[in-house]
């Protein structure tokens, strides 16, 4: 039996990553090793990494995961086990989800990652036990096709989400400066953002980086500030809403930021 593997990490000041609120405990069952992990799989997740992978490498042919003591898991605890899956994958191994609770079946199902933890021949994890289905030993050409397109789709989605929780905070700042400086809501500073990133072809997270910067005495791109001037007054003469009264509150509709 291996040894536990603890994520629980002290922060220290040149670390403020968040804590991490989970557990793993590796146990070694033939050539591959079962993973049990118990707590919340979010953005302090990414503690388990090198333990993941020590555990990885230590297997023959690679992990199994229990995730039935798993309480919450959003798309950050994923990511980390998709990279420990594309890791297993260039080592010729695999990595298997043998059995979650509801909440972690839940993420599998919004995402369709569960195709990609399931071993072969098994339903997806998670997924209900149909008797009435027959085997299948061998994936039609079909079902490989449909599983890489799903991978490829899943790794899409995990780029965005990873680049959108880097450029968040910028483009959040950024719109409060709108907001403070023109007395705009939040729902119309993020109008403008968005406005004058269309009208001069500036992805918005280096538009809110410009603005950011023009606060410490930046220069801002002239085209960009007229841009900016000309969507001031668009949002200010369009009549107020129900929403523009919510005391600065964002819609809940409004998309995340790329």
């Amino acid at each position: 039996m291996l040894d536990p593997a603890h994520s629980a990490q002290p922060l220290t000041a040149a670390d403020v990553r968040p804590p991490c609120l989970a557990t793993i405990e590796a146990v070694a069952v033939g050539d591959r090793v079962d993973v049990i992990c118990r707590g919340e799989l979010d953005i302090g997740a990414e503690w388990l990494q090198p333990q993941l992978r020590a555990v990885l490498a230590r297997s023959a042919t690679g992990v199994d995961l229990d995730l039935e003591g798993v309480g919450f898991c959003d798309c950050a605890g994923l990511n980390v086990l998709l990279d420990l899956r594309r890791e297993a994958l260039d080592q010729g191994k695999t990595v298997t989800v043998r059995s979650c609770g509801p909440a972690f079946a839940r993420l599998l199902d919004l995402t369709g990652a569960g195709e990609l933890f399931k071993a072969e021949g098994t339903a997806s994890p998670g997924a209900p036990a149909r008797s009435d289905l027959p085997e299948v030993s061998d994936p039609l050409p079909g079902d490989l096709e449909s599983r890489v397109d799903v991978d490829e789709e899943l790794r899409l989605e995990v780029a965005q989400l990873r680049r959108a929780m880097r450029t968040r905070p910028a483009i959040d700042v950024a719109r409060g400066i709108l907001m403070a400086s023109f007395g705009l809501s939040s729902e119309d500073a993020w109008t403008v953002l968005v406005s004058a990133s269309q009208n001069t072809n500036t992805k918005l997270h280096h538009l809110a980086e410009d603005l950011m910067g023009a606060v410490h005495g930046a220069p801002v791109a002239e085209d960009v500030r007229q841009q900016m001037a000309v969507a001031v007054a668009k949002v200010r003469a369009t009549p107020p809403t129900p929403s523009d009264d919510a005391a600065g509150l964002e819609s809940p509709d409004t998309p995340p930021a790329a």
